[in-house]
């Protein structure tokens, strides 16, 4: 073999090969796409949740402060309770007040988190 002779590549074989790099390369900017199209979605599902959630958190603080503003009402009135009737009296409008406001605000923070899987699960692609 004379190695001054440069080395040729037949035309089809040239032709085949480009057409294969090509094709890998469209196959994948396909695939990079789709990539990049499953992580915004996630990303965008992620912000929906998160800020669902931040939500939620918000509703519970405030949830909290309520009661321990009311905790701290019955206290006040429970200390100027002239008699045991009206200790009684007072203990008994709490407690029925609390499980009303308890369940509530149960219900609220349920719906709340309902909506938060909903909207993550509905986020268009």
């Amino acid at each position: 073999m004379d190695q001054r002779k440069p080395f040729e590549v037949p035309a089809d074989m040239r032709k085949f090969a480009e057409q294969s790099v090509e094709q890998a390369r469209q196959a994948f900017d396909r695939f990079i796409a789709a990539a990049h199209e499953a992580v915004a979605e996630f990303e965008g599902r992620a912000q929906v949740a998160r800020t669902g959630a931040m939500d939620v958190g918000g509703r519970a603080m405030s949830f909290a402060e309520r009661n321990m503003a009311s905790s701290f009402d019955f206290a006040q009135k429970l200390v100027k309770a002239k008699d045991v009737e009206e200790v009684i009296r007072l203990q008994t409008e709490y407690v029925k007040a609390q499980v009303q406001t308890l369940n509530e605000q149960t219900k609220e923070l349920a719906d709340a988190a309902a909506k938060i899987a909903k909207d993550a699960a509905a986020k268009p692609l």
